[in-house]
């Protein structure tokens, strides 16, 4: 399946189970009710206990100033601080968990709805796919979040190592060391984005995997990894799809700033405006991983059972005589 066929049939996909994008705003404002329930009432009975004057606050340093002295903050309100820290904390976790779990239900509907024409929306579908998917969500973003700490970590080791050497070259000639800074600048910078573009080819491929064949976590890491060897074009369909993203992104940001240059109507207007562009996002995003999802399924799965998949299979020989727009054949859902 060609780039434009993949990306045309995975926003007709996302259009079908549209409603997944209120689910993603719904997640938004729980999210937003959450942190001011852990973490907003326990900041405020702090400003309070601190005898914080709100008055005077007019920028966001106003509030380090205030802040200049922690220690003494700390060991006059410990058991203040720690019932922010935890609920700190707490909001991350439970925020982490319910991402993950709309997520999962989130990509399962996606794959189901790829695999069958007729598949519309379905809250029973969505939180059955959610609960499938859970655990194995879970694994899987643990086992990513280790492998980019550890790039991270090695990266870190050759920053350090190439600082090293060129402070020692530049104590002996400066202008080598002016060329090696530049030259190991841009040589990092590029093996970081190397990495960077690999790590999240390799996750979102995983997902599908993971979704779609049901394989586990580790597994479903090892198949993408195999499964971007085998075909390069896949990783160079994302690397264009997530830059066709931060390119929108960045063109919304850009004319969102506009607005700030309109007195009076340009405030009123640029909350209606970051609404619509995030729902635009969403949607744009969730296309996204079902073109990813498409694309994968055609150059990988075809007549693969999937594991712990409700939908029947679609056998290769009626797969093979559809159009590439993807006119899958009716299934019961």
């Amino acid at each position: 399946m060609e780039y434009i066929e993949s990306i045309k049939e995975g926003f007709r996909v996302v259009h079908r189970v549209w409603q997944l994008v209120l689910v993603q705003i719904g997640m938004i404002i729980l999210s937003g009710i959450g942190f001011f329930i852990l973490v907003g009432i326990p900041l405020a009975i702090a400003f309070v206990l601190f005898s914080v004057d709100l008055t005077g606050i007019t920028d966001i340093k106003d509030i380090f100033l205030m802040l200049k002295e922690p220690s003494e903050i700390i060991s006059k309100y410990f058991g203040l601080v720690l019932i922010v820290v935890t609920g700190l904390l707490m909001y991350f976790l439970v925020a982490t968990i319910f991402s993950i779990y709309v997520f999962g239900g989130s990509v399962g509907v996606i794959g189901n709805a790829l695999r069958d024409k007729t598949l519309k929306f379905n809250i029973h579908t969505f939180f059955s796919e959610a609960r499938r998917l859970f655990l194995p969500m879970l694994g899987f973003t643990g086992i990513v979040g280790i492998v980019m700490i550890a790039i991270a970590f090695v990266l870190g080791i050759l920053v350090g190592g190439i600082v090293a050497l060129v402070s020692f070259v530049k104590s002996q000639d400066s202008t080598l060391a002016l060329f090696l800074s530049l030259f190991f600048s841009l040589t990092l910078i590029i093996i970081a984005i190397i990495f960077l573009l690999g790590i999240l080819s390799i996750t979102m491929y995983g997902i599908a995997a993971l979704s779609m064949k049901g394989t586990g976590p580790l597994k479903s890491l090892k198949e993408a990894s195999n499964y971007i060897v085998k075909h390069p074009k896949a990783f160079w369909l994302y690397s264009i799809l997530l830059g066709g993203y931060i390119f929108l992104s960045f063109l919304l940001i850009l004319l969102g700033y506009s607005f700030k240059l309109i007195p009076v109507i340009g405030t009123i207007l640029s909350f209606p405006y970051q609404l619509i562009s995030y729902v635009f996002q969403t949607y744009v995003g969730l296309s996204i991983f079902a073109t990813i999802f498409l694309y994968y399924y055609s150059t990988e799965i075809l007549s693969e059972p999937i594991a712990g998949s409700s939908i029947p299979q679609i056998p290769l020989q009626a797969e093979d005589s559809q159009s590439l727009g993807g006119n899958y054949p009716n299934q019961p859902g």
